[in-house]
């Protein structure tokens, strides 16, 4: 796998993370830190959208007011795919560090 399908994947979070309304703050998002701060950023998003989505899955079913079963369904979706995309991250990352270690020195 090469660098630039790593920072392909990084990109498509970055863009998930926009569109879900998950995005750290533009102050945070300038820090340095190179991939693995980038991942670790990414894992917190992806966390935060699924303790979102739960919280707001449970208040609906207490029956708080304003809280739509529309909007629950979106948000739980929305943190499936963030999930789903993480782990594909994750499926990558594991193929490469094999690949790497099986290369002969």
């Amino acid at each position: 796998m090469s660098i630039s399908a790593i920072e392909s994947v990084l990109q498509q979070m970055r863009v998930t993370s926009l569109q879900t309304g998950i995005a750290q703050p533009a102050a945070e998002a300038a820090e340095p830190g190179g991939f693995a701060a980038e991942l670790r950023r990414s894992l917190d998003n992806i966390s935060t959208a699924q303790t979102r989505a739960y919280g707001q899955a449970e208040d609906f079913e207490l029956g708080k007011p304003g809280v739509a079963l529309n909007d629950v369904m979106v948000d739980l979706q929305k943190a499936n795919v963030a999930f789903q995309t993480g782990v594909q991250v994750r499926n990558r990352l594991v193929s490469a560090y094999q690949e790497i270690m099986s290369m002969q020195a």
